[in-house]
This record gives C-alpha cells, structure tokens and sequence, in this order.
C-alpha cells in the first residue's frame, strides 16, 4: 500500500473544529497526516475542509455546542456509515475522496440515498486521514473505555427499543430516567446503537442520569453495518461500567427498529435477554406498537409497556390502549416517581422483579 505520512502542524489541529464523535480523542498522540493508497475504516480519523454546505450546516463539538460551518472550515471527524431513513443512508467511500458530512455529530461518509424532504448533504473534502507518531491511521477503538470489573450484582436494566427512527425512543427513555431518578434511584444510561450525536447524550444527563454512555465511549462513530460481535461488546462494555459504578437502575436505548439489521440481530441474542430486565416499546401509531410488542414477545422478551410519539395525541392514546395490553406510558407517566413500581409490575418472570426489588 504506498501511503505517505507527513508531520501534522499542532496550531493546525488546535484550530480545526473538533467533532462530537472525537470527543474522548487525545489530541496529543494525533501527530502525523496520512495520505496515499489507503482505505478508511469505520472510526478512522479524517481532517477535511468544508468544500460546500448542505443539510448539515452546523457542526455538533465535543461540548454539545453546535457550530456554524462556513466553506473553508478545517473539520476532525471520523468515518462511518449511517442508517437514517428519514436522513441519509451512507456508506465509507472505499478510499478518501470527496465524500459527505452525514450526520451533525461529526460522521464522514458518501451518501447512497436520502429522504426526499433532505437538503443535499454537505460536501467536504479530505486532507488526510490522521495518525500517530509512527504513520498510523489513529482510530476511534484506541480512545475506548478499559473493561470494567465485575459488579457484585447487576442494576435493574430497561431497554427503549421502538419501530422506526424518530418512533420517540429517546425522549421516552430520557423521561424514564427521570422518572426512575425521581423515584430515589441511581440512575445510568447508554444508548447502545446508532449514529454519534451529542444531543441524545446530553439529555439523559439532563434527564437525571448520573452517567450517561453511548458506543462513541466505545470507540465507534456509529454502529451501522459493524460486525454483530461487535454490537454486543459496546452492550457489554457500556452495561459492564454502569453496574461497575454502583448504578441502582439502568435505561438503555437501542437505536432504529426493530427491522434495521443491527437492532434485530441484537435483541435475538441470548446476550440481550440476559441483559435486560424489561423493554419498553415506542412507536408513533397504535398498528406499530402492537405489531412491535408481538415482535418482541415471540423472542421471549419481558414488554413492560408501550410510549414513544403516539402519546402525543390523546386519540392515538386510546386508540392503542384497545390494541395492546401493557400499559401505554406517556410522557407524564414515565417520568413519574412511582414508574419504577408500574414497570415492576408488568414484568412476568419472578427473577426479573427479584433485581428489582433488591435494586431499590
């Protein structure tokens, strides 16, 4: 592979805008620009330059704060691929050419389709991908958290699953981690899958988690088209610091629904069910959450209600609280102090409300 490594000027970098997706990255070991015959890898580094602004605008940095992006900007993001159906479907292009900002959280990537309510995407171009002192590609995996140690006991875990992207997944788990924080409990949060994003992070934090996680502490920029071993090293990595860290309750969000690849595969695992002590479904209609909890029972999977964007309309309310026969959670409801006791009462098998009881 004939690629060539040249020294990364300092003043350089200080003064590129650093992505979300970079957030854990030491700036300290990024000293070389690679350049050449190279191919990108999901969590590979990229210094690019803005060539053109489309859909994507501002720019989320490690704060959360979202940037402005003029043409001309100097950008650290990471490679990855994307799953949005109501966004941009992308793909690493198979060498560094120009290619796409595709998600505001910093993911570099070549667009493959688009929603057509979405503005064409940012274009940027390449500089070079970043390495280490020795002209090695610097990978977002080198910044992953260390395995945790064993926990006495595991944390009472809720999982927010739902049918589609935009089913109102995380602002139902967020609210849950209210509800639970409110309820006494030491609250943490990870969300499992998906695309780098500062937002959904920094609102379970607002929400009341004491930590909140996401796959980038897991060293990936996004989590789709990843091997399935992999999706379950970051539920393992994530669930395994939480408990570590002496969490009472847990809330986990699993990105898209229930058909995407990588959310599928994971909740048929054996892994996900030992993991979890209920799921809570989201959807925006009353025919998708009845199919999604029939989904979810027919892999022995423990429902303890129904949320997500359907509760915003009271008529869908009822609507769904004729089809399904958990309870529908509203906004209101999950974050409620006495949630933690509703979803205990739903659940089936005596060892789950066990840890449950223990946990509080």
């Amino acid at each position: 592979m004939d690629t060539t490594a040249t020294y990364l000027d300092q003043s350089r970098l200080a003064n590129a805008k650093n992505a979300y997706t970079t957030r854990r990255v030491d700036h300290d070991r990024l000293v070389t620009l690679v350049t050449g015959d190279v191919t990108p890898w999901p969590g590979d580094l990229l210094l690019a330059r803005v060539v053109e602004l489309g859909q994507h605008d501002k720019f989320e940095r490690p704060d959360g704060r979202k940037s402005q992006l003029f043409v001309g900007d100097e950008i650290l993001v990471a490679y990855g691929n994307r799953y949005a159906p109501d966004q941009f479907e992308a793909e690493i292009p198979r060498n560094p050419k120009q290619c796409h900002l595709v998600a505001g959280g910093g993911v570099a990537a070549e667009v493959v389709s688009n929603h057509a309510e979405m503005d064409p995407p940012t274009t940027i171009e390449p500089i070079g991908l970043v390495g280490d002192a020795e002209g090695q590609v610097f990978n977002l995996r080198g910044t992953a958290l260390s395995r945790p140690l064993p926990a006495a006991s595991r944390p009472f875990t809720v999982a927010v699953v739902g049918t589609s992207m935009n089913a109102g997944k995380t602002t139902s788990a967020s609210y849950l981690v209210h509800g639970l924080a409110a309820g006494g409990r030491r609250v943490g949060a990870a969300k499992v899958t998906g695309t780098g994003a500062g937002k959904d992070h920094w609102l379970m934090a607002d929400a009341g988690a004491e930590i909140a996680l996401d796959f980038v502490d897991a060293g990936y920029p996004s989590t789709y088209k990843i091997p399935n071993t992999a999706v379950l090293d970051i539920l393992d990595l994530l669930s395994g610091h939480l408990a570590m860290e002496g969490m009472d309750a847990v809330v986990l969000e699993v990105a898209d629904g229930l058909y995407q690849r990588e959310t599928c595969t994971l909740l048929e695992t054996p892994a996900f069910r030992d993991a979890v002590d209920a799921v809570m479904f989201a959807s925006g209609d009353a025919m998708g959450g009845a199919s999604g909890i029939a989904w979810l029972r027919e892999r022995d999977l423990p429902v303890c209600g129904l949320g997500g964007l359907l509760t915003a309309s009271p008529l869908a309310m009822r609507e769904a609280e004729t089809a399904v026969d958990v309870p529908v959670f509203n906004l209101e409801a999950l974050a409620d102090a006495g949630i933690f006791e509703r979803i205990v009462a739903e659940i089936a098998e005596p060892m789950a409300v066990g840890v449950a009881v223990a946990a509080s």
